[in-house]
């Protein structure tokens, strides 16, 4: 590897956890009520959201009623993105004419973004209008990531409490989540992105006659390439910060109209992991215990960063059956080297094999190259990092739940080995919760 891609993935990890600490102890500040700083600007929404769920901000629920709400408001989320996309045909801002999404991928999708997976079954400029990926799909983007948020919040709640009776309110968690976190985070990156060229109109798709005449695949003349257009930077933002992965554009990052620039590229990079990141300084802050957010992130970060090389490496070493074939695989001034099939060259090797280790450690989703044109140990890396359940940062939320649960079973172990009471933040891991545990990692 060269210098250059050195620098790369050192600087990505250096900003990556020097915005994550105090990110962390801003969220902290919001999930206990404390004065951030955004309190005149979000707190009558705040309180109006509260009157129109029936709730008020110190009114807290047990487990049972936490859990009933956010499986009820998720269900509603399902609901309305698939009639959304089911009467899309005769509802406004759909320049392009779409029709109606068809039955299935309709609940496809509608069942993928409510979950925060982001599996996509379509093409978004030729299936989505702009309403549905504003009102449906970048509205689901929020709040399925602050889903995750409260549902880890609630957590931490019922580690670091003496008594569980009360977990927190699922609605004063979300709502919070929303406004005082994603939505402040996911508008400065989209004017960023928005610098860089990232498209964001509601203007109809653009004609431009080609430079060189071409025919379709039944010899037709071909006199322009269409240029679709649309709100693409304000739901990037927020399906890089939540998690979410899925893209405006059929190709995800790759496309030129998402991610147009190296630079667009290293921040869409750092919104990947950065909420998971900061979330571990958050545990710590809530617990009233700095060293066990640490300790996770650490734990998180020397899974990573070894795979990251690892990746990177072996997508710079290309394959024999590439050398035979007569391609140059030494890296220069004038090319990446190595094994660019299916990347970007704009990007080149390390910033797409970081994004392909970041993606999948996060459970985000998005691409910027295509990782089935990875060489066999270079796509090793992103299938580990899947395979171990999404845990290393993981998903906004989920990845550090899921991560508190192998170090319930691990504090579980090593007390056994030691012979004596296994317990986590003061309180004693015994059969009921190694289950718990255990049923959380399957």
């Amino acid at each position: 590897m060269s210098a250059n891609g050195w620098l790369q993935i050192i600087l990505y990890l250096v900003v990556l956890l020097a915005l994550a600490r105090p990110l962390g102890w801003y969220m902290a500040r919001v999930y206990t009520g404390q004065p951030v700083g955004l309190d005149r600007v979000f707190a009558p929404a705040e309180r109006l959201l509260y009157r129109l769920c029936g709730t008020r901000e110190d009114a807290e629920q047990s487990w049972k009623q936490y859990a009933s709400a956010m499986l009820l408001f998720n269900a509603l989320g399902v609901l309305a993105v698939y009639a959304l996309q089911r009467l899309q045909g005769a509802l406004p801002l759909n320049p392009a004419g779409l029709g109606a999404v068809t039955p299935d991928s309709a609940f496809n999708t509608a069942a993928s973004f409510a979950s925060n997976t982001n599996w996509q079954g379509y093409g978004g400029e030729v299936t989505m209008s702009y309403l549905s990926q504003m009102l449906g799909l970048s509205v689901q983007n929020f709040v399925s990531a602050a889903s995750g948020m409260a549902v880890l919040v609630a957590l931490i709640r019922g580690l670091a409490r003496r008594s569980a009776a009360t977990i927190g309110n699922f609605w004063v968690d979300l709502t919070r989540s929303t406004l005082y976190i994603l939505l402040p985070l996911a508008f400065g990156l989209a004017l960023a992105l928005v610098s860089q060229g990232v498209v964001q109109n509601v203007g109809a798709y653009v004609g431009v006659p080609l430079l060189q005449a071409t025919t379709d695949s039944d010899g037709n003349p071909v006199p322009l390439q269409v240029l679709p257009m649309g709100p693409a930077a304000s739901q990037i933002a927020i399906k890089q910060l939540g998690t979410n992965g899925g893209g405006f554009f059929n190709v995800n990052s790759a496309h030129p109209f998402e991610n147009p620039t190296p630079l667009s590229n290293f921040l869409e990079m750092l919104a990947i992991l950065l909420i998971p990141a900061a979330l571990c300084f958050t545990f710590g802050g809530l617990v009233g215990d700095m060293r066990q957010g640490w300790a996770l992130l650490a734990a998180m970060t020397i899974i990573l960063v070894p795979l990251l090389v690892f990746g990177v490496l072996q997508e710079q070493a290309g394959t024999p059956q590439l050398a035979a074939q007569g391609v140059n695989l030494s890296a220069s001034d004038q090319q990446a080297g190595g094994n660019m099939e299916g990347k970007e060259t704009r990007f080149g090797i390390v910033s797409s094999a970081l994004w392909a280790a970041a993606t999948t450690a996060a459970s985000n989703g998005s691409v910027n190259s295509m990782h089935d044109s990875f060489t066999p140990l270079g796509g090793l890396v992103p299938l580990f990092l899947m395979l171990l359940g999404e845990v290393v940062f993981g998903g906004v939320g989920s990845g550090l739940y899921g991560m508190l649960a192998f170090a319930i079973v691990a504090v579980f172990i090593a007390g056994l080995m030691v012979g004596r009471t296994p317990e986590y933040l003061g309180k004693k891991v015994e059969a009921f919760e190694m289950k718990m545990a255990s049923l959380v990692i399957l």
